[in-house]
């Protein structure tokens, strides 16, 4: 017999989704815009200083894309309450977001467009 009433088992939306194209490296790295030295979490992928970052995955980690330019950040959105930064590279002009890190100084990107 069959319950009445079916339960659903939601997720929140704050879970990072881990697709089997994602491929998680932790890596440090000195940003080419800025100079800081940052140390990779395995989900860092742009400077938390300057929020450049470089053009080197297709998919999340994987590190195969052979652009390799540097992706400038050129606008941030508050989405669900987390900022979201999009990126444009500077060599082939390809558009990518990513959600903003906890230690990343966004009020530099807003005061730079004052």
């Amino acid at each position: 017999m069959l319950p009445k009433h079916r339960t659903r088992v939601r997720f929140p939306h704050s879970a990072p989704v881990m697709t089997q194209k994602f491929q998680r490296k932790i890596e440090d790295f000195d940003c080419e815009n800025c100079g800081t030295r940052v140390l990779g979490t395995g989900f860092t992928n742009h400077c938390p200083v300057c929020l450049f970052s470089k053009h080197v995955d297709i998919y999340p980690g994987d590190r195969a894309e052979k652009c390799g330019g540097l992706m400038e950040p050129i606008g941030v959105e508050l989405e669900r309450g987390k900022y979201i930064i999009t990126q444009k590279c500077l060599k082939c002009g390809k558009i990518w977001r990513n959600e903003a890190s906890a230690g990343d100084d966004i009020s530099q990107f807003l005061v730079g467009l004052l």
